[in-house]
């Protein structure tokens, strides 16, 4: 095993070992304080963070406002005040000790307002900024503004380049890294093309090679990249290290951390990830991004798949084999479906589906009255979340605030059910795995190796410092 240098990130020597952010409370600044306490880089999540009152609760994210527009404010005063909140959190554990990052996603809902905001209320307690989850060409510019570093995410050569010719070649100095998640291993949504194959995993090397060509071709061989997706010993990486062809690297690990003792994922979900065997990790495309994700195969996500495998296509009059007609809805709207399909509607209205939902592909799935409901009322209470959601059909832009096509039944309220997730510290442990098992669980496709790691054996949990230990061993 060759030895595992420190790299430079802005100017600071720092363990090559970055926490990866994730969203919604998880990565928050316990996590990341203690990361850079052990020498690394720790990140905490900069979307819809927790803040507190004056006894340390939680403050509840609830919203009163009567419009979508009128919520999105409400949601963008709470993800400031809970960004500062974690960003001093992160500083007080770390004492000055490795870097302090932020990660936010450049689609979520008020993006510069909201980091803006934050490095506003926090000044000098956030080192870095790291965005993806789109194409974050002002990134480095909101970075200028405060004389931080910022590191993009991208999943190609292709992307990085785009980002480099448009906006980040006039903030270069301030360039600290460069984020390759992997689209095929890393957890939450990743950065698939619409060329790439979701079922056929490219190797990395190859792709980072590329990433440091082109880099290189731009006079950015001192800034180092950062590996993300897939990473677990990094005996399994030696030769990425003093290799010219990938240049200065380090690793980003995303799904190693939920498993430690100052991680704020509830216990169910921990023992969860105890539990996983390989394949239980699903490359889905149910987000209301439009982006793949890769999350756990519980419940959640078995119920969004049976709901899209519930769906016919129809039109409003015959043609071809679209010949047999079908009432949807209680007003007994005609419609002309195949006649297979009308055979397949019959027996799921036998098994209780009874409710046609439309879809804005010209389909309809069909759901319980009660989900249906359900799905009806967290598209009504839409707060923004996101600059667009194809589950609500929101849109940040105006005049219309929408984004001009039917909302998706098909998906769901991301919001919703990661803010359900990660807030069931008071719950009991049998409630909490059926909490766990109907919602979304967010994992990278490596999460089945904690049950065959032996640094797990007895279901050990280790604390965020004998983790980094452990992972600078290589083993």
């Amino acid at each position: 095993m060759k030895s595992i240098n420190a790299v430079r990130f802005g100017g600071q020597e720092v363990l090559p070992l970055v926490e990866g952010g994730k969203g919604v409370s998880v990565s928050n600044g316990v996590s990341a304080g203690h990361w850079a306490a052990a020498g690394g880089v720790g990140t905490l999540s900069a979307v819809n963070a927790d803040s507190y009152d004056e006894q340390g609760n939680p403050v509840p994210q609830v919203y009163h406002g009567r419009t979508r527009r009128e919520r999105q404010a409400e949601l963008v005063r709470y993800a400031i005040e809970g960004g500062i909140a974690q960003a001093r959190i992160a500083r007080d554990i770390s004492g000055g000790r490795g870097r302090v990052h932020a990660n936010f996603m450049w689609e979520m809902g008020a993006a510069e307002e909201v980091i803006t905001g934050i490095l506003e209320g926090a000044p000098g307690l956030i080192q870095g900024l790291t965005c993806g989850a789109g194409m974050p060409y002002r990134l480095a510019e909101i970075a200028a503004q405060f004389g931080i570093h910022y590191y993009p995410i991208v999943s190609s050569s292709r992307a990085f380049s785009a980002l480099w010719k448009r906006s980040y070649v006039r903030f270069s100095e301030l360039l600290g890294g460069v984020v390759y998640e992997d689209p095929w291993r890393a957890g939450g949504h990743n950065g698939l093309s619409n060329t790439e194959n979701p079922l056929k995993p490219e190797e990395p090397y190859h792709r980072v090679a590329a990433l440091r060509k082109v880099m290189n071709g731009f006079g950015l061989q001192h800034v180092p990249i950062i590996m993300a997706g897939g990473v677990w010993h990094l005996e399994e990486w030696s030769d990425w290290l003093d290799n010219p062809e990938i240049g200065l690297i380090a690793f980003q690990f995303g799904t190693r951390p939920l498993l430690t003792q100052e991680s704020p994922v509830p216990d169910a979900w921990k023992q969860l990830l105890l539990t996983l065997k390989e394949g239980d990790v699903y490359l889905n495309r149910f987000s209301p991004t439009g982006f793949y994700s890769s999350a756990v195969k519980n419940g959640f996500l078995r119920e969004l798949y049976e709901r899209s495998e519930r769906q016919i296509a129809f039109r409003a009059a015959a043609e071809a084999e679209f010949d047999t007609p079908i009432c949807l809805g209680g007003r007994g709207r005609e419609v002309f479906v195949r006649a297979d399909d009308a055979e397949k509607v019959n027996r799921w209205k036998a098994a209780g589906y009874t409710q046609p939902m439309r879809t804005p592909d010209d389909t309809v799935v069909f759901e319980t009255l009660e989900t249906a409901r359900q799905v009806l009322a967290d598209q009504a209470a839409c707060m923004g979340c996101l600059s667009q959601c194809r589950f609500s059909n929101w849109s940040q832009k105006g005049p219309t605030f929408s984004t001009g096509q039917r909302a998706d039944p098909r998906s769901f309220c991301i919001q919703k059910t990661l803010q359900t997730i990660s807030h069931l510290q008071d719950v009991s442990p049998e409630e909490q795995k059926k909490i766990v098992d109907h919602n979304l669980v967010f994992g990278g496709t490596n999460a089945w190796r904690f049950a065959t790691d032996p640094f797990y054996a007895n279901g050990h949990i280790p604390t965020v410092k004998e983790l980094v230990d452990r992972i600078m061993t290589g083993r």
